[in-house]
Order: structure tokens, then sequence, then C-alpha cells
């Protein structure tokens, strides 16, 4: 079949293809992940309580939920809220609205929000899933009123652009997620290891993964030039920017892993320190 068939099948509506395989299926499961990922964080930032478990051991040490960290103000008397002595700025504002619960997530979700909003992969992700611009390869996309050219992201999409100015602050997220695990391998001052420590040291470790392996990284460090052959220096931009190579080629799996890990231990933390979950640990 010729191309010109292939798109003048597209061309009759939206999903109209001549593929004969499941290409629904990636699109789906992205609908499906981010959804539940929204939907999660949302109702996790919203709770306000129960996002710190150290088994009511006084101390250095213990478990900090990562959609809470870091932790800019803390309200003091609420459930499962760390000590005050962990919040960067003290207690809890006045000017805070009454309406809105005092989480601390609401306070530090933005930046990692927008990193991962406007990541390069992920747009390429909902793009296809949520607006079906394709939604893949040879299939029919929604309509939309044509513009003459290709005229980029502009508009509203201008927001895209954020990411490079976003990746520096996410760079400052993975520093602290790395002192929370740090953290959770204490509890009372005493050394240990629990389900929620390996939890929250693989938080970090694939945050790095995935945010190394970011184009805008990758373009940093080979001298942000996009020609490495344009300069006698180009033969050590393109050895710079081949650091983070391996990571890019992967940056699809990391971005999901991160996602998934992050929310698994959040919410493992939280059911912990509600008391639904027995941490299983080396202190007893």
């Amino acid at each position: 079949m010729s191309s010109n068939a292939s798109i003048a099948i597209r061309s009759k509506g939206f999903a109209k293809t001549l593929r004969t395989d499941r290409w629904w299926l990636y699109p789906g499961l992205v609908v499906f992940g981010l959804t539940s990922f929204l939907i999660y964080g949302f109702w996790s930032a919203w709770q306000a309580d129960f996002y710190w478990y150290s088994a009511g051991q006084v101390g250095f040490g213990g478990y900090l939920a990562p959609f809470y960290s870091p932790l800019l103000f803390i309200k003091e008397g609420v459930a499962g809220a760390a000590p005050i002595e962990h919040a960067l700025f003290g207690t809890w504002p006045t000017w805070w609205p009454s309406w809105i619960p005092p989480s601390p997530s609401l306070l530090i979700l933005a930046i990692p929000g927008i990193f991962r909003f406007t990541c390069y992969y992920y747009r390429k992700a909902y793009y296809r899933a949520f607006t079906g611009t394709p939604p893949a390869c040879a299939v029919g996309a929604l309509p939309r009123k044509r513009k003459s050219g290709y005229k980029g992201e502009t508009g509203l999409m201008l927001v895209q652009n954020l990411h490079r100015y976003a990746m520096y602050f996410a760079m400052l997220y993975i520093l602290v997620f790395f002192y929370d695990a740090y953290l959770s391998f204490f509890r009372g001052g005493e050394f240990g290891v629990g389900v929620g420590s390996i939890l929250l040291l693989g938080n970090p470790i694939l945050l790095a993964c995935y945010s190394f392996g970011c184009h805008s990284i990758r373009h940093l460090l080979s001298g942000s030039r996009d020609c490495y052959s344009c300069s006698m220096s180009g033969n050590i931009a393109h050895k710079n920017g081949k650091i983070v190579g391996w990571l890019n080629k992967r940056h699809e799996l990391f971005a999901w892993l991160s996602l998934v890990w992050i929310m698994i231990a959040d919410f493992y933390i939280r059911m912990v320190s509600m008391g639904y979950i027995t941490d299983l640990n080396t202190w007893g």
C-alpha cells in the first residue's frame, strides 16, 4: 500500500488507519497512567496529614512522603505530621486561605509538575493520548482548524519553554529526596533498614536517571550546541553529550518508572503512618 493511500485513509477521520495491530494500546495506557497519577497526586496533596512516620520515636530519622517534600511549613497538631523542626520556614503561615487544607504538598508541587508536564517525552505522550495529534503513527488525528504552515508550540503551548528553567529546580529536588532517603535509614537516631527506606532511596535514584536523561540536560552538557563539528571544541562537546546518551535513550522508561515509584512510595508511607501497613524493618 502506498503512502498516498495511507494518507487518504487517515484523512477520513479520527482513528482511521490501515494498521491492523493494537495501535490504541499505548495511548490508552498513557491516558490510564497519567490520569491515575494526577488523581492520586491531587488526593494525596489535599489530605494534609499522615505524611510522616517515625514509629513514635523522638530523635533523628523517619519516613517523609515524597509528595510532601521539601517541607516549607508545618501545621502543628495535624495527625501524622512531621516534627516542626523539619520545616524550613517554621509553623504554618496565617495568610493561608481557610478553605484550603494546610498541606505542605500544595506549596511545592508546581515545580516538579511543570518539569514533567513540559518534558519532551511527556509532550509526545499526552499529545497523542489526550489530544489525538495523532494518537499513533499512520492513524487519523482529531479534526482541528488547519493553519498555514507549521508554527511550532505557540499560544498556550508557549508554557513548554519553561522546561529548560524548571530543569534546574528539579535538580534540587533530587538532592532533597536523597536527604529524605538518608533520614529514612534512621529511627530515633539508630541506623536501620526498612521497606520505606528502600522505597525512599529508589525514588531519587530513578528521578535522577529520568532527569539526567532529559534532552535539555544533554544539550547543556554538550556545550549548548546543535552542531558538534562546527568548531574545534565539537569533539569535546560530543564526548560530554555521550555521558547522558545512555540515559537519554531510556528517557521514556525512567519517566514512567520514576512516576510510578514515587506514587507507590508516597502511598506506602501514608498507609504506614495511618497504621494500615506494618513496615518491615531492622528496628523491630
